[in-house]
């Protein structure tokens, strides 16, 4: 496997990792999106640290974050919502007896 798909799946990895803590974080206060900030700014030394074979374009830190954002940015806010909806699993409110979603779930 060359480098950068490596360095791909320990973005996925870390983002997939960041998004269960922010969401666990979430459900008691709201500093979980920092968390996972605080874990995207962190990556980079641990992709540089996991990946000994990166080129010398890719061992710039600047340059990690911009290449590994959107996969984890993508799979962060996934696991995010999963997580923070399977803590607290909100109920549907219905707002009008006429809803589909209503008719479907009270028959």
């Amino acid at each position: 496997m060359n480098a950068e798909n490596k360095m791909s799946l320990i973005f996925y990895a870390i983002g997939t990792i960041a998004g269960i803590v922010s969401g666990i974080l979430s459900t008691q206060a709201q500093m979980g999106y920092i968390a996972g900030l605080l874990i995207y700014l962190l990556s980079p030394k641990i992709v540089i640290a996991l990946v000994k074979d990166l080129p010398d374009e890719l061992k710039d830190e600047r340059v990690l974050l911009r290449k590994g954002f959107w996969g984890f940015f993508l799979f962060w806010l996934y696991f995010t919502i999963f997580s923070y909806n399977l803590i607290l699993q909100p109920e549907p409110k219905f707002y009008s007896n006429q809803s589909l979603l209503y008719n479907i779930t009270k028959g």
